[in-house]
């Protein structure tokens, strides 16, 4: 699908120096842009490639000064925002080539299902009893939806993902190839001849509006009631939320991270990627936690910062490691003063 240089600049609310039917049909960084593109300009590191590229439309902003010339081929739309405005734009192209619409032949849906309006599904999708999709729902090829689920309008679930009965998935929320939503909580317990008997996990999943899951992510579904991703969450790649968490609205959590049950994680949290969070602890609103950290307590501060492991708070963190550095030369200064007592001692026993 094609756009001009005119239909961009409207709707970026952008101003035009070129051609306003210079057309494009793609996207690409500017270092890489080809004849029928479009990249921007918002990182001064960048700025050599506009003299140089080959893109056919380049967004930036609108203070930039030239300092010679572009290509003749080249269309600029100067924008208040570069970066935000570019984004905008992806967003819209993104639903553009996101917007299929149809049931595919090989798709089995039971009787019983609610299926909304302008809905894609795709191919060998299998749909169970009593499903209910909203409208504009797009559910990739190779997925399968458990009975009692229920997809909120304008959401999209990318291929061979697992959605368990009873999960609840809101409105225009992401779900990334091969996540799984409902599969049981690790619940086991020890009998006489300590084996592990498995506690039955009745309870269910529930993903709020506005929420994004990374690829092969999975979900547990409650022992009983329910695992709660809250509205606006995003999560990355490779995370385990365990049964009966529940994450905060607007809180981010970077890839292989592992939450594990009934944690109660606050609203606008930022925690960073491998990070381990044990069980049955609260982690207060606005809290952040670095990088490979792990979570031994509840954390009831407000918008606090901590990392290590056990971890601590960041100030003591930083303090601490600049001493565990010199703990080798430390060691060498004690082994010092150890010999110098040795020969101290001997010559005065002499």
């Amino acid at each position: 699908m094609k756009f001009t240089a005119l239909q961009i600049s409207e709707i970026l609310d952008g101003t035009i120096e070129g051609d306003p039917e210079s057309s494009v049909s793609e996207v690409a960084k500017i270092e890489e842009g080809k004849n029928g593109s479009i990249s921007f300009l918002a990182n001064p590191k960048y700025s050599e490639y506009l003299y140089s590229t080959n893109a056919t439309i380049v967004i930036l902003n609108r203070d930039f000064k030239l300092d010679r010339s572009i290509p003749k081929t080249l269309t600029l739309i100067r924008v208040d925002d570069a970066y935000s405005s570019f984004g905008q734009l992806l967003d819209m192209y993104n639903q553009v080539k996101n917007n299929q619409v149809g049931i595919a032949k090989s798709a089995v849906i039971a009787e019983s299902a609610s299926i909304g309006e302008e809905v894609y599904i795709g191919a060998n999708v299998v749909i169970g009893e009593n499903v209910k999709i909203g409208k504009g729902v797009k559910i990739h090829p190779q997925n399968f939806v458990g009975d009692n689920v229920e997809i909120g309008e304008g959401s999209l679930i990318y291929s061979g993902c697992q959605l368990y009965s009873e999960t609840k998935i809101g409105k225009h929320c992401v779900i990334h190839a091969g996540v799984v939503l409902g599969a049981d909580g690790f619940g086991f317990a020890p009998n006489e001849e300590n084996n592990y008997k498995k506690v039955a996990q009745i309870g269910n999943v529930i993903i709020e509006d506005h929420v994004e899951i990374g690829a092969n992510s999975c979900v547990d579904r409650a022992t009983l009631g329910s695992t709660i991703v809250r509205k606006g969450v995003k999560l990355d790649n490779l995370i385990q939320l365990a049964h009966n968490v529940e994450i905060g609205e607007n809180t981010v959590i970077a890839a292989q991270t592992g939450v594990a049950g009934s944690t109660k994680i606050g609203k606008n949290c930022m925690i960073g990627g491998q990070v381990g969070i044990v069980g049955h602890i609260r982690i207060a609103d606005g809290v952040k936690i670095a990088a490979q950290s792990g979570i031994a307590n509840s954390i009831e501060e407000e918008n606090s910062i901590v990392q290590g492991s056990p971890a601590i708070p960041i100030g003591e963190f930083k303090r601490s490691y600049v001493m565990f550095r010199k703990l080798p030369a430390l060691n060498s200064t004690i082994n010092s003063l150890k010999k110098a007592l040795d020969q101290i001692k001997t010559s005065v026993s002499e």
